[in-house]
């Protein structure tokens, strides 16, 4: 592959001597992974474990050098791929982006075909990106409690981490569904914000945030848990009879603390979501919802775009729970 663009740039993480840097750097196509089709960039985005892998304080890279960046949109600039061609819009989320395949922190990546979606209509790649894959994470999450069958009328439904990117169109989403949602956070003036979300009422983050009874009180008939740790046992414990929690993040802890007795005695589903269902037709379907259950007002309401140029202080930020809602990043900017 060829292009007139000679070098652009990219924001890289390194080991060099064991010790972990980042920094940006102009690459060139030769830099570039032996991928089938080439993408100007034009969006990414910035979630927690982007700021994991930005500042090093989580193990995510796996290999180096690395481009960071979860989320990638733009536009096909060449394909060897029969599914794409030159001047189609895609989005590729997760898929071990920023792992162990260069991510989304460049101004043009070669991507494996197997992780790229065509954006589907209304959306532009910046709307993509406004969802990406806490977006995205949290269209399955509701899905999944669909499918167990937690509806409106069996209760509250819980929302942690409720501030962030997941949390806050978990409950965009569940409240258009029409369920009650009860959002958890550790920061009262994001209640406005919330509230105009869709939030019905909160509970603290201390309040689920601390060691449980094997059983408490039943309370959630579902729940949406970013946090994990002692906030998901805490819930796990006070989920109703046959009631659902869809596990999707570990900002509190990789640990659960739990006994066996909420998936016993009342036949508590725990629900892992995976942010990129092996599904094909799972993922078209979530794509739809998202077009379909995402008021896009509501979805404006909690994004900003940021200059990828501050992609240091924007790592420090939300890994200190300072950003709130979803931040779309310029790549170009």
């Amino acid at each position: 592959m060829t292009s007139a663009r000679d070098t652009f740039r990219a924001y890289v993480v390194d080991q060099v001597d064991g010790k972990y840097t980042g920094g940006f750097r102009d690459l060139t196509l030769k830099d570039l992974p032996l991928e089938k089709v080439l993408v100007d960039v034009s969006h990414s985005s910035l979630n927690y474990k982007d700021g994991l892998a930005v500042t090093g304080k989580g193990k995510i890279v796996s290999k180096f050098p690395m481009v960071c960046g979860i989320d990638l949109a733009g536009t096909v600039a060449e394909s060897d791929d029969p599914r794409f061609k030159k001047g189609d819009k895609v989005a590729a989320l997760g898929a071990g982006q920023s792992e162990w395949l260069w991510g989304g922190y460049s101004q043009r990546m070669r991507v494996k075909p197997e992780i790229l979606t065509k954006i589907p209509a209304p959306y532009t790649p910046e709307l993509a990106m406004a969802i990406g894959t806490a977006g995205y994470t949290a269209m399955i999450a509701v899905m999944g409690l669909e499918h167990e069958g937690i509806t409106p009328d069996k209760g509250e439904v819980v929302v942690t981490g409720a501030g962030g990117g997941v949390g806050s169109i978990s409950v965009a989403l569940l409240a258009k569904l029409g369920y009650k949602v009860v959002a958890s956070t550790g920061r009262a003036d994001t209640h406005d914000y919330l509230r105009a979300l869709g939030a019905a009422d909160f509970i603290a983050r201390a309040d689920l945030d601390r060691p449980s009874k094997p059983l408490e009180k039943a309370r959630w008939a579902g729940a949406v848990d970013s946090v994990g740790s002692k906030t998901l046992a805490t819930i796990l414990a006070q989920t109703q009879q046959e009631g659902a929690v869809a596990a999707c993040g570990l900002a509190g802890g990789a640990d659960l603390p739990v006994t066996v007795m909420p998936f016993i005695l009342r036949a508590v589903k725990l629900i892992g979501v995976n942010y990129l269902p092996v599904s094909e037709a799972k993922r078209d379907e979530a794509w739809a919802r998202l077009a379909r259950d995402l008021e896009p007002a509501k979805l404006a309401s909690m994004t900003r775009t940021e200059p990828l140029s501050k992609i240091e202080q924007l790592a420090d930020a939300i890994l200190k729970g300072a950003t709130r809602g979803r931040t779309i990043i310029d790549v170009n900017a």
